[in-house]
């Protein structure tokens, strides 16, 4: 039996081998978020294959699957080879306003049961209980993206009318489509989208949550035993549209 000083030893030891905390300082934040903002996506629109390609490489790294079509035309056969490969049929989703596209009905064309969100939020908790359960009861959450990020591979989804977080947390396979216009290349400029979402004047929907989600749900146990899915989805895509899909 391991003594609480030997146990206590092997936690010291173990805590030697780190580097120890990097220097950090606070970000200044942006005076100007929208002027900004309209910068990094003027710089994006020229060395935008270079920002995907970093987020593809680092999407992967996390265990996240990579998809690229031409146009919104070939998500639904993407969304349903997804589906197939995994026996599953009920597909939740953003509205299609929130989605950019109604996917709904070639989705059902191909054997898929979509349950698209409503498009408005929903202030009756009867109501709000209802669609935790839709979402809680489909295999499939398929969403839209806020901001893609090369640096981390990490997705960036702001919640609101037509778009409740629980698409993308409560389903077993998160898929989410979203084009040139959601990439950014580093957690600095999130912080420049995050001050313009909630500058006073801003039109955006603000939404109530943010999420980030860098790759499937993990959880470990004490003894490091890795499963996913316990706490969200055990298997995240993403499918890039070339088109822009509100352009």
């Amino acid at each position: 039996m391991t003594t609480r000083e030997e146990f206590m030893a092997r936690i010291r030891a173990e805590m030697g081998k780190t580097r120890g905390l990097f220097p950090a300082t606070p970000a200044t934040r942006p005076e100007y978020p929208r002027e900004e903002a309209e910068a990094i996506r003027a710089q994006l629109a020229e060395r935008w294959p270079e920002a995907l390609e970093r987020f593809r490489r680092e999407f992967e790294k996390v265990g996240g699957v990579f998809h690229r079509v031409p146009t919104l035309t070939e998500v639904p056969q993407v969304v349903t080879g997804i589906a197939r490969a995994r026996e599953a049929r009920r597909l939740v989703s953003w509205h299609p306003s929130q989605l950019g596209a109604d996917l709904g009905q070639a989705l059902a064309a191909r054997g898929l049961t979509p349950l698209p969100m409503p498009p408005g939020e929903a202030t009756n908790p009867t109501e709000r209980a209802r669609l935790r359960q839709l979402a809680a009861s489909a295999e499939l959450g398929l969403t839209g993206v806020d901001l893609a990020i090369a640096e981390t591979g990490t997705l960036v989804l702001r919640s609101g009318a037509g778009r409740p977080r629980s698409t993308s947390l409560l389903p077993a396979y998160h898929i989410a489509v979203f084009d040139r216009t959601a990439l950014v290349e580093s957690l600095a400029q999130v912080g420049v989208f995050l001050e313009l979402w909630h500058a006073d004047g801003a039109t955006e929907d603000r939404g109530a949550v943010i999420s980030f989600i860098t790759g499937p749900s993990r959880t470990a146990d004490i003894e490091l035993t890795l499963t996913r899915g316990v706490h969200g989805p055990k298997e995240v895509h993403v499918i890039f549209v070339e088109r822009e899909i509100r352009g």
